[in-house]
């Protein structure tokens, strides 16, 4: 028996499957599963065995966003610290971990991606949406803003223009459109979604783990800082992934690039294991 109500994990050659597991609310992210993201995200870090962590939804939906009834109306008048604890489990995973999960993370958007799901959407690295998957930010129609970090994750992602279009209409759109709007890398037919996540994956697999890593941090932490700032600190980040790459991956990209001759850096990656 899984130890987990609300969601579930899958491991296969490489791959985290971390799914949203409650199908029959359109997988709503309620209090009980934003505590169980924060178990699994840290089980999934610490396995040994985890590559990629792909993030999707149990049946028919990614994410049909926050759960009104146990998220809102049960919460609603609850003695300020339980709320307060409520909304930092949210953001916890959703934004903070999610985002600097040492470990590629790829959202797979295989249906309803509305309201709160944006967030973790956004999170992730790589995102990729079946063509007909549907999304929204149907919060003005029902009398809030897009709430946590929302509204701040669709203007980084999404033009001026059309992320206030959509903010202020709540008009639904589809995977084809997101990809169109920047908010997820690319739509594929829903028949080649999870075909099209794996290959993606496994091409992420075959790169250095510690240089993946120094640059998701250097890319995210970098866009927040001004440009002088931001040199001092890409170049030391390049010297503390130099130092903690045990796998030695530049010596071995560079004596394959100049020294071997049978690797040309811009057709792939180096071999990460040469033959001895």
């Amino acid at each position: 028996m899984s130890e987990f109500e609300t969601i579930k994990i899958e491991r296969s050659e490489g791959i985290a499957w971390l799914m949203f597991n409650r199908p029959d609310k359109r997988n709503a992210m309620n209090p009980a599963l934003n505590r169980e993201m924060l178990v699994a995200l840290d089980q999934i870090e610490g396995d040994g065995k985890s590559e990629v962590l792909v993030l999707t939804g149990a049946g028919e939906a990614f994410s049909a966003g926050m759960d009104l009834k146990e998220y809102f109306r049960e919460v609603d008048g609850q003695p300020p610290h339980v709320q307060a604890r409520v909304r930092r489990e949210a953001g916890a995973w959703q934004y903070q971990r999610l985002r600097t999960f040492p470990l590629p993370t790829i959202a797979m958007v295989n249906g309803w991606c509305f309201g709160g799901a944006f967030t973790p959407l956004v999170s992730c690295d790589i995102a990729i949406s079946s063509d007909d998957a549907q999304f929204g930010l149907s919060e003005i129609n029902w009398g809030i803003l897009p709430g946590g970090v929302v509204t701040r994750d669709v203007a980084a992602v999404m033009s001026y223009r059309n992320a206030l279009f959509y903010i202020l209409t709540g008009r639904p759109f589809d995977g084809k459109k997101a990809a169109e709007l920047g908010l997820v890398t690319l739509s594929v037919p829903a028949a080649e979604l999870r075909q099209e996540v794996v290959k993606v994956a496994n091409e992420l697999k075959t790169k250095n783990p510690a240089t993946l890593r120094a640059c998701k941090e250097a890319f995210k932490i970098g866009l927040q800082m001004s440009w002088e700032e931001a040199q001092d600190y890409l170049y030391a980040k390049l010297e503390q992934m130099q130092f903690n790459d045990k796998a030695r991956g530049r010596e071995k990209g560079l004596t394959q690039f100049l020294d071997d001759k049978t690797y040309r850096p811009g057709l792939g990656a180096f071999d990460r294991k040469p033959a001895a």
